[in-house]
């Protein structure tokens, strides 16, 4: 017997776009299914973009800024209603 999918929804705001997303999810997996920015973060060395590939904290591939903190992996935190999600930018010391 399956489980049926939740039909409870939370609304984020990633880099000012409105999305709808089930609630209980990762921020990186609303980013990645629901937004398809293509990265959520650039790599400090070449500037490539980079997105989610262990989603369990490993491997630092999605790190974010969630409401005005930088640096948090988004695989490891919950949507929350009304949350603020944007792509973490390089540090401006580091110029490509």
């Amino acid at each position: 017997m399956s489980t049926p999918l939740t039909t409870t929804t939370v609304r984020i705001l990633f880099e000012g776009q409105e999305l709808e997303v089930p609630a209980g999810i990762s921020v990186a997996a609303a980013v990645a299914g629901y937004a398809h920015p293509g990265h959520t973060c650039k790599h400090p060395v070449d500037g490539s973009g980079r997105a989610p590939f262990c989603f369990m904290g490993v491997c630092f591939e999605c790190l974010m800024e969630i409401n005005g903190l930088p640096d948090v992996q988004s695989c490891l935190v919950t949507v929350e209603e009304g949350m603020q999600v944007r792509r973490q930018p390089l540090p401006e010391s580091i110029k490509l």
